[in-house]
């Protein structure tokens, strides 16, 4: 027979019904972990909002804005969920934060039995939980850390072939062959700063202001927006400082007319040949990007699972502020969690208007 709830126990469980908090802890969601803590009066013990233990009843619940005030009401923590321990999330991060520089410092990319043997876990553990702190793999990050080296070696070795082995490299060859994903062009060229390629480009106008549209042999390699048509010109100088930056002809002119017209009618689509340029984990943020389609937004933390890093919400962040391809790359469609309009680097109002046109078709 179900026990009759007095008008004090039926208040206080509406009290508790009625906070936002008890959503998170009906979800046990770990992102509410650290932001506040709940106790349950019929056990005496105080929880994180994850925990797994069964949940209770609402008028059994109190709040509190951490550990120690849980502790001065009396509860002790859970042993389950270890609330007076950092929280699961933060020692992994620590943990990762240790094997980054692991990998920094060594000579030679560690393996992934090396790096598991380290933490003292297994490899697919270590695996699952470096992936889910940085969003690379292990070996993602050597990588990028690797090919971040060969710009700085490029930037002060007399040769590029000593820049590759000063960067760790075994073999010029292997290097080669991932130079042009890695540096977005040959090791050569980049050394000189792009000299040598030919960048085109021409600025045009839109209803949202000014637009630049750049384009080597690859593809569209810029889309830029702002208010001022020199100071977008000086920003393509400053990522292409010895390229051969070339005034679009009529056909390029055309190019740029197809870009303006998807700004102003996103409902035409744009499908264009881009260069893409940025890190393992950018390129992996930014084809998440892509996927969104007309007319839907995504929070930053969505974006975060859908590329399997849960945990790298403001590196996502990152990467939308690092994207140089306005709407071809729509960082504009990608929102906060409550649906509100974030910073966007060609500023929040001209990322009002494109979700307004997307939403009317």
């Amino acid at each position: 027979m179900a026990r009759k709830m007095t008008a004090k126990s039926a208040m206080r469980a509406a009290a508790t019904v009625g906070d936002l908090r008890w959503a998170a802890v009906l979800a046990r969601d770990p992102a509410a972990d650290g932001k506040f803590f709940y106790s349950v009066a019929t056990t005496g013990v105080y929880c994180r909002p994850s925990c797994a233990a069964r949940t209770p009843r609402p008028e059994n619940v109190a709040f509190h804005a951490t550990a120690a005030e849980a502790e001065q009401a009396g509860f002790r923590p859970c042993r389950r969920c270890q609330p007076d321990r950092p929280a699961l999330a933060e020692r992994q991060a620590a943990l990762v934060a240790d094997l980054c520089r692991l990998i920094e410092s060594a000579e030679r990319a560690p393996s992934l039995q090396e790096l598991a043997d380290y933490a003292g876990l297994s490899t697919y553990h270590l695996h699952r939980v470096f992936k889910t702190v940085t969003g690379l793999t292990p070996r993602e990050y050597a990588s990028a850390r690797r090919a971040g080296r060969v710009r700085a070696e490029l930037a002060r070795s007399t040769t590029v072939t000593e820049a590759i082995y000063g960067a760790g490299y075994n073999t010029g060859s292997r290097f080669y062959e991932q130079s042009n994903r890695l540096l977005g062009m040959t090791p050569t060229r980049y050394r000189a700063g792009g000299a040598g390629m030919e960048i085109r480009f021409a600025v045009g106008e839109c209803s949202l202001g000014d637009i630049l549209v750049a384009a080597s042999e690859r593809g569209v390699c810029a889309i830029l927006m702002g208010d001022d048509p020199d100071a977008l010109v000086r920003d393509l100088q400053d990522r292409f400082p010895r390229a051969e930056l070339i005034g679009g002809d009529a056909g390029f002119e055309q190019l740029v007319a197809q870009v303006v017209g998807f700004v102003e009618a996103p409902g035409r689509g744009l499908d264009l040949p881009l260069d893409v340029r940025g890190t393992a984990f950018q390129q992996r943020v930014w084809q998440a990007l892509r996927e969104i389609p007309a007319g839907a937004t995504a929070s930053y933390s969505e974006i975060a699972r859908r590329i399997g890093a849960p945990q790298a919400v403001r590196a996502v962040a990152g990467a939308c502020a690092a994207n140089a391809l306005a709407v071809a790359i729509p960082c504009h469609r990608v929102v906060r969690n409550d649906g509100g309009l974030a910073g966007y680097r060609w500023g929040v109002e001209r990322k009002r208007a494109l979700l307004e046109r997307e939403a009317q078709g």
